[in-house]
């Protein structure tokens, strides 16, 4: 994974792991919207994207990693529609590493650029896109596969 190439690869694969767990187990099904859900784009903020990240295996204190996801409507923002995938990151991943998740919609973020909050956009401009709808390939039936229930 190209756009955190700064990481160590054990950082890279479980950025990339989560990133694909968020993808796959998104349940938009969970709210009734008038409109499929779709993820906009999900981005990596915070100490891994700064390169200020820490990890002392001796006193097990690590930095949490802080995801960002925008999604297509404000409906979907709702826990219903994470919580398997939060079930599934903490499954996998255990003790090794925090994740923190915050969801916004394409509104929040338009209102942010409107009212010019400049604690969401400093934290989109300064973050690593891991990926964007408009850009990444969707999930194949292969990548899909991998992604263990």
């Amino acid at each position: 994974m190209a756009r955190v190439g700064h990481l160590v690869r054990r950082k890279q694969r479980e950025v990339e792991r989560i990133t694909r767990i968020l993808r796959a187990f998104f349940d938009s099904s969970q709210v009734q919207a008038p409109e499929p859900g779709e993820i906009k784009r999900i981005i990596l903020i915070g100490p891994y994207a700064r390169r200020s990240w820490y990890e002392d295996s001796r006193t097990i204190d690590f930095s949490d990693y802080e995801f960002w996801i925008v999604v297509n409507h404000p409906l979907f923002t709702d826990e219903r529609c994470w919580q398997r995938a939060r079930d599934v990151i903490r499954g996998e991943l255990g003790d090794r590493c925090a994740v923190d998740l915050e969801i916004y919609s394409k509104s929040d973020i338009r209102i942010a650029k409107a009212e010019r909050d400049t604690f969401i956009l400093d934290r989109i401009e300064a973050g690593i896109t891991l990926y964007r709808e408009s850009r990444d390939a969707p999930l194949g039936a292969r990548d899909g596969r991998r992604v263990r229930p």
